[in-house]
């Protein structure tokens, strides 16, 4: 089952995650499969409509940006190579990452994704690729007593050569 959260796999609430955050649980064993880029992202309509922001003062006070409500792992990867983010810039919040892209596609405004998935969609244009915004880590991660059973190693094993196209 697929989910955003981080259930725990000691209590076997999971076999495998992938974490965008380096996993400190006792009995796991993590393998960190790579850096997720992200950038900024608006659907084209939007930005025909908005005009195309050239400069972070222009997105800050020109555009209704996207961004996680409870979530401040985005905030965290802004204000990391030092740009001032806070949550005060997101005029619409959600911690959902399918509804999030969802509302850029929909073109409430210009939010976040990682770049493999904006890049690819014919419907939105990457905006400020300037702006430094830090990569996410990926870390694939299970129970230590559950890593060598056949199914769970075929998994993982599925899953790190597949995340490899995502992450540099």
């Amino acid at each position: 089952m697929a989910s955003d959260t981080s259930e725990n796999l000691l209590f076997r609430e999971a076999d495998i995650a992938l974490r965008m955050y380096r996993p400190e649980q006792l009995d796991v064993v993590t393998r960190h499969l790579g850096d997720m880029p992200l950038g900024m992202f608006g659907a084209i309509e939007y930005l025909d409509q908005r005009g195309r922001p050239t400069n972070l003062d222009q997105l800050l006070n020109e555009h209704d940006l996207i961004g996680y409500d409870q979530d401040e792992s985005l905030i965290r990867g802004m204000r990391d190579p030092g740009v001032p983010a806070e949550r005060g810039w997101f005029s619409t919040r959600c911690d959902d990452n399918v509804v999030n892209w969802k509302l850029v596609q929909a073109g409430c405004g210009i939010g976040f994704s990682h770049t493999y998935t904006g890049l690819r969609d014919e419907m939105v244009e990457q905006v400020l690729p300037e702006v430094p915004i830090a990569a996410l880590p990926v870390w694939l991660t299970a129970h230590q007593a559950m890593r060598q059973t056949p199914r769970i190693r075929r998994v993982r094993d599925m899953l790190a050569d597949g995340i490899k196209a995502f992450v540099s």
